[in-house]
């Protein structure tokens, strides 16, 4: 490895997952750590961070893990102090917590749409408001949000609640970039589409498909044309060049890894 983030300070939200296997966060708290950063990784279920610190380890890296409801504004402040407690900077942001609900707004229930605005949408408000003080006193910093193709296209399930807050995250990303461009700070948003993660047995395939595994691989991977998904590696890889300094000029964009899904017609 290069040492693309050697001597960084990266926070990685939702670094846990919730089956063994390459997950969004887990895959991003391994290749940043491959590539020097010291790593604080932050989940509510701190069971499921064991895989993650094992691989971290095992790639010779170094993690510290840490225990905050990233919905909850007194949870993230105790979090972002410890971090600072432990390193005294913090020079990367990702955000990785979010989560989907099935229905359009006459089935989704008022209390599950607003619960998917707290995870996606409010946990990504809630680290900014913290973390950005910090980057602004040090003149440097790069936040990397994690949206999603629902809040870019129709991906095949309704599922408004999702697609509405991951739109806004993009948007809340291409905002913020600006305000803090001349602070010496960036922020960009990491768009993945129809990945093999662990979630696709975990949850996703007893949501859409009735348990099917097999059928809702085979039809996910029918909507992409490279015509194999990809899993949180890809997406680590996209996290990794935008809070590398390889990417000084670039913020308040997008990074679509999806296998060219989101710009076919049919």
């Amino acid at each position: 490895m290069s040492g693309r983030l050697a001597g960084k300070v990266a926070i990685v939200t939702g670094a846990g997952c919730v089956g063994p296997g390459w997950g969004n966060g887990r895959a991003t708290c391994v290749r940043f750590a491959e590539e020097g950063a010291r790593i604080f990784a932050v989940d509510r279920d701190l069971d499921t961070v064991t895989e993650t610190v094992e691989r971290v380890t095992a790639a010779g890296g170094e993690i510290v893990v840490r225990q905050c409801d990233v919905t909850d504004n007194a949870s993230v402040a105790a979090m972002v102090a410890a971090c600072m407690q432990q390193y005294g900077r913090i020079d990367i942001l990702v955000n990785n917590v979010g989560g989907s609900a099935h229905g359009g707004p006459v089935e989704m229930t008022e209390e599950v749409f607003d619960k998917q605005i707290d995870v996606n949408l409010k946990s990504v408000f809630l680290t900014l408001k913290h973390v950005l003080p910090i980057m602004e006193q040090q003149k440097s910093g790069a936040v990397v949000n994690l949206g999603s193709t629902s809040g870019i296209r129709f991906t095949g399930a309704a599922q408004v609640g999702y697609a509405a807050t991951k739109a806004a995250v993009i948007q809340l990303s291409r905002v913020t970039a600006v305000q803090y461009a001349p602070k010496g700070i960036r922020v960009n948003t990491v768009i993945p589409g129809q990945l093999h993660t662990p979630m696709v047995e975990v949850r996703l395939a007893k949501q859409r498909a009735g348990g099917d595994v097999e059928a809702l691989i085979k039809s996910r991977i029918a909507r992409i044309p490279q015509g194999f998904m990809g899993d949180g590696r890809d997406t680590a890889n996209a996290a990794l060049f935008l809070a590398s300094d390889e990417a000084r000029f670039v913020t308040g964009t997008e990074i679509i890894v999806d296998g060219g899904m989101s710009v076919r017609c049919d």
